[in-house]
């Protein structure tokens, strides 16, 4: 279980834009059609990350908190399923049924472009979107890891979503989330 820091990107960027299989429906969906009315949380998770299962229960909390506050949760699973198949639609597709299928989407990045285009580097990658898709939070979840015995709160995630929605600037430090590598294409 090799640790990979998220790459920080810049506060105001805005999301890039994608159009990506959403592996619940079978269909094609949008950044746009997807995007949340007060804002957009996007993702970068996969099935097989311990990082990811470590934090599940706090990610299903949250995308179903913050929906009913106009927040919309989306995930991106962006690794080579060819070497790593349980990454596949399909076990993508099973995965969220497990979950309860919390998330507006979760969507399938076969070229890795979005990925790429978002600076994502490990699993789990979290980025906040406003209402406009300017990026107010990028980074951890918070402090607990599969190899430490902080406690799973969500801490970090919340303070920046409970901001945002209040009309605040986010002026806490802003801490690189870090996981499992994504699984580049070679």
């Amino acid at each position: 279980m090799s640790a990979t820091p998220s790459n920080m990107m810049p506060l105001g960027t805005i999301a890039p834009d994608f159009t990506l299989l959403d592996t619940m429906s079978g269909e094609y969906k949008s950044l746009a059609s997807l995007k949340g009315e007060k804002g957009t949380l996007v993702m970068f998770i996969c099935n097989h990350c311990p990082y990811v299962l470590h934090i599940k229960e706090q990610l299903i909390a949250i995308a179903h908190q913050y929906a009913q506050q106009g927040i919309s949760t989306l995930a991106i699973s962006a690794n080579d399923i060819e070497n790593y198949p349980q990454d596949a639609p399909d076990k993508m597709q099973a995965m969220m049924l497990e979950w309860g299928n919390p998330f507006a989407g979760y969507l399938y990045d076969e070229t890795q472009a979005v990925a790429k285009a978002y600076l994502a580097a490990c699993t789990p990658d979290i980025y906040l979107f406003d209402a406009h898709l300017a990026c107010v939070y990028r980074g951890r979840l918070d402090g607990a890891t599969p190899k430490n015995n902080e406690p799973l709160t969500g801490d970090d995630l919340r303070n920046a979503l409970d901001l945002l929605l209040a009309g605040k600037v986010n002026k806490r430090e802003q801490i690189p989330s870090i996981g499992c590598n994504i699984k580049w294409k070679v």
